[in-house]
């Protein structure tokens, strides 16, 4: 169990879902390819699991504009909360906060995105593409 409050796993806490007619799974990385093992032998992926799979796609610079965005905004809801991980911010003004939100893009967020998640795209079954409006511009199914 994941806490967006504590920005980390839960301790002791867990979800267990038993033989659901359908299950989302949401995450940044859950489209990873298998790792190998000490041997070279390919593991199981978690999205081996998967029937479908969808990619949320969208312009770099689109989902950076966004994250600040939201930063700015969390700043009056979730990191005024005094046990958010990032209640330190939510005092910062609009500027020092515009800053630091970029400052965490550029040094965690876009590394992870370019790095880590955009390779993955080509593992989904389905590829959303969005626009700086959020609408789905183009829709990419891959033959299966």
């Amino acid at each position: 169990m994941y806490s967006h409050l504590i920005y980390d796993i839960v301790p002791d806490e867990h979800v267990v879902v038993r033989h659901p007619d359908v299950l989302i799974v949401e995450g940044l990385n859950v489209l990873q390819p298998p790792r190998t093992d000490a041997g070279g032998r390919s593991r199981l992926a978690v999205s081996d699991f998967f029937d479908f799979s969808v990619y949320v796609d969208a312009a770099v610079a689109d989902v950076r504009e966004w994250y600040v965005e939201r930063f700015l905004a969390l700043r009056r809801t979730a990191f005024a909360d005094p046990a958010s991980y990032f209640h330190r911010f939510s005092a910062l003004d609009d500027a020092r906060a515009r800053r630091t939100a970029e400052s965490i893009w550029r040094q965690v967020n876009e590394p992870n995105l370019v790095q880590n998640i955009l390779p993955t795209r080509g593992r989904a079954t389905l590829v959303l593409d969005k626009g700086t409006d959020h609408l789905v511009r183009k829709v990419r199914l891959r033959k299966v």
